[in-house]
């Protein structure tokens, strides 16, 4: 065993780039602290009284606090009132009601065409997603390259965004609070795009879509017509590009998949 020894700049950094990535997300100090023991106060203090501080746990104003939970039916107002893409973006740029910002490097919007008719809808950023601020640019998205070119599609020829437009913290399934908050805005996408086709990557995207509980083996390749926002869309499920690169055999079926997408596109007049 090595003997402990201080950390250069360089050492550190790549630690805290370690704790990151494994979900760590928040400090603590060398002294444990009792959360149960703050109390919550029985009654409001006035209005306009200074807020009260009662240890080194809560030092900060309440008023300065960064905003940790949102209201959906506000979410829903905000995103409707977006006219374009541009204007959508800009409003989760400056939106804090989910926490899932509060962690993430950037936001992770869209990549591909806005104009493209079919739209593919993964789950959240990962780790390379999040350094980029573009969505499947890691292994699975270079996977999901080669399953496009081989029917004759790349990126310029459809538009790929997420249910949640930030990575959770060591790549956990976003929480349905989280989901909730985030449902408007990729609704709203979903609208202002306007695609002809929908394509779901793995199961927890399906089943926001889909609004089901049905695991993605017994649902891909299934077509269904869904009413997304207040756009209606043929949609379907296929298996996620990272499930690919764990289990090869499954390949075949995502093949399958690409293939039922390909003649979509020539019964709906699309291909060329």
């Amino acid at each position: 065993m090595t003997e402990d020894h201080p950390l250069n700049h360089d050492e550190m950094l790549a630690v805290l780039d370690w704790y990151r990535a494994a979900g760590v997300d928040i400090a603590v100090g060398e002294v444990p602290v009792d959360r149960f023991a703050h109390r919550i106060p029985a009654h409001a203090p006035p209005v306009g009284a200074a807020p009260v501080v009662d240890g080194p746990a809560r030092v900060e104003r309440a008023q300065d606090a960064p905003v940790i939970g949102g209201d959906p039916s506000k979410a829903r107002s905000l995103a409707a009132s977006a006219q374009t893409l541009e204007e959508l973006q800009a409003m989760l740029g400056a939106y804090d009601g989910c926490g899932l910002k509060l962690r993430a490097t950037q936001l992770v919007f869209a990549d591909g065409n806005p104009q493209a008719d079919i739209m593919l809808i993964d789950e959240a950023p990962g780790a390379e997603e999040d350094r980029q601020g573009k969505p499947l640019v890691g292994k699975s998205g270079q996977l999901l390259d080669r399953m496009l070119a081989a029917i004759g599609l790349d990126r310029s020829k459809v538009y790929i965004a997420n249910t949640v437009p930030w990575r959770p913290p060591g790549n956990r399934t976003p929480t349905p609070e989280e989901m909730a908050l985030c449902l408007p805005f990729l609704h709203r996408q979903v609208e202002l795009v306007a695609p002809r086709i929908v394509m779901t990557l793995g199961g927890p995207a399906m089943q926001t879509i889909f609004d089901i509980r049905t695991g993605i083996i017994k649902m891909r390749g299934k077509w269904a017509s869904l009413s997304i926002g207040q756009h209606q869309v043929e949609a379907i499920p296929t298996l996620h590009p990272a499930y690919l690169l764990r289990n090869a055999r499954a390949k075949e079926q995502a093949w399958a998949d690409m293939l039922s997408l390909k003649l979509k596109l020539i019964t709906l007049g699309l291909a060329g």
